[in-house]
């Protein structure tokens, strides 16, 4: 089978491979083709696999091109995640929030919005090449925010597009892992938006154990999401949040803690694969090495400015090694194309899985996938504050959607200003005013004002 991979110069593209590598399952991939806008980028990320085929009897050819179409002929699945603007882009979404003194995260609240704005265009394109020149395959959607930008693909794909995150499955396997249960054997009750969601509860054999965990002070404390949010919160919550959801309810301490860091998230990943990038075209037989020190580095970083404001300790290097989205995605082809039965938490159309949503909206919830497709499963009814901060969060999304495929401003100002991390209409004119500045994608898909 072959994999076409959109974005295939980025950072993270090795941990697909190195997971295609470990599959000994038939059928298998055994054909990647990279694509990228960056020759360069594709010329460092090949040197790096090259690295990690060696040693390994038949490992999945490698094909690099800056031509979609190549990329795209004969593919099986299609795997997307690409990120319009580059870390450039995402530097400035997150910079221009905390200087107007909102939320500067990539996906959460306003950097989040903009984002989008310039992605949903891009997406729906590939979405457009990937009908017309592989329409059999599943595409596989990672690309941030990745909710939003599945859902806009859907209106050319539909089911044939489901997007992936790997947040739900580490909350779950740590949960698991906190009460001494096999990740394998338990169910989890899950339900939200791609970083907007709750786990309410988790059954192994057939008994919730959710209860247990919640009343274990000993064992809640190796939840690293109970940490971060609190004991006595997540109690109060009677449910473990997504780690996103920090964002949202401690939005002061997130926003001070940014600040205190001196630079964001956005502009340290940016300075970091620079460097990476750099390194390797001077050195590329080093590839392998720099790529698996600065990944370290990176993993070593991710929320740490959240997790020292809480007080949440350092991240359980057992569950790093445990792996993410490569994980995921995985499993994934791997039930749709071996026809291995499986139950992953996916973004795909609501349907009737999460009462008080619309049916057409991506929601992040557990479905049964095998040989004929995905099914999203039906989620228990969630207490009304779950409820309307999902309903208020996908309607700013779908509003961003469709001000992105309409080049409307005024439209773009409404998803910004209804978004609760944003605290005034003055602000959300502010904030697409300096978008639009500093991002040439995104001005040229909000090219007048209105």
């Amino acid at each position: 089978m072959r994999l076409a991979v959109i974005g295939g110069g980025g950072f993270r593209v090795p941990l697909v491979y190195g997971a295609l590598l470990r599959d000994t399952g038939e059928p298998r991939i055994d054909e990647v083709a990279l694509y990228d806008v960056s020759a360069d980028r594709l010329e460092a990320i090949r040197h790096v696999l090259d690295g990690l085929a060696a040693g390994h009897d038949h490992p999945p050819k490698v094909h690099v091109t800056t031509d979609l179409d190549t990329a795209l002929h004969g593919a099986d699945f299609v795997f997307s995640a690409i990120r319009v603007g580059g870390l450039a882009g995402r530097a400035a979404d997150e910079r221009i929030a905390l200087d107007l003194g909102v939320l500067g995260q990539e996906t959460t609240g306003p950097g989040g919005i903009s984002f989008g704005l310039r992605t949903v265009p891009v997406a729906v394109r590939l979405a457009e090449r990937v009908a017309a020149a592989a329409p059999r395959a599943w595409v596989i959607n990672f690309t941030n925010p990745a909710g939003m930008i599945t859902e806009a693909m859907r209106r050319v794909l539909g089911d044939r597009v489901v997007g992936i995150c790997d947040s739900p499955v580490g909350l779950v396997r740590r949960a698991a892992a906190a009460l001494g249960l096999d990740p394998a054997r338990v169910s989890p009750q899950y339900a939200g938006l791609n970083h907007l969601g709750w786990l309410t509860g988790l059954s192994c054999d057939g008994v919730d154990v959710l209860p247990r965990l919640l009343d274990d002070v000993d064992a809640l404390r190796r939840v690293e999401e109970a940490r971060l949010f609190g004991l006595d919160w997540v109690r109060t919550l009677d449910a473990l949040p997504n780690e996103y959801l920090y964002y949202y309810y401690f939005t002061r301490e997130a926003i001070a803690a940014m600040t205190d860091a001196g630079r964001t998230r956005g502009e340290a990943l940016r300075d970091q694969q620079e460097r990476f990038y750099a390194a390797v075209r001077g050195r590329p037989g080093r590839a392998l090495d720099e790529w698996r020190r600065t990944r370290h580095e990176r993993d070593a970083g991710y929320m740490a400015e959240a997790r020292e404001r809480a007080a949440a300790g350092e991240r359980d290097p057992a569950d790093l090694e445990a792996g993410g989205y490569e994980g995921v995605a995985l499993a994934l082809m791997a039930a749709l194309a071996r026809g291995e039965p499986a139950t992953m938490i996916l973004n795909v159309a609501n349907g009737t899985a999460v009462p008080g949503l619309p049916a057409d909206a991506v929601v992040e919830v557990p479905c049964a996938v095998d040989g004929s497709g995905i099914r999203p499963l039906a989620t228990r009814p969630l207490p009304g504050h779950f409820l309307g901060l999902l309903q208020q969060v996908k309607a700013v999304e779908q509003t961003t959607i469709e001000a992105a495929l309409t080049g409307s401003a005024r439209l773009a100002v409404q998803a910004f200003a209804l978004h609760p991390l944003v605290d005034s209409v003055g602000t959300a004119r502010a904030l697409l005013d300096a978008y639009r500045a500093r991002i040439p994608e995104l001005a040229a898909v909000l090219p007048h004002a209105g």
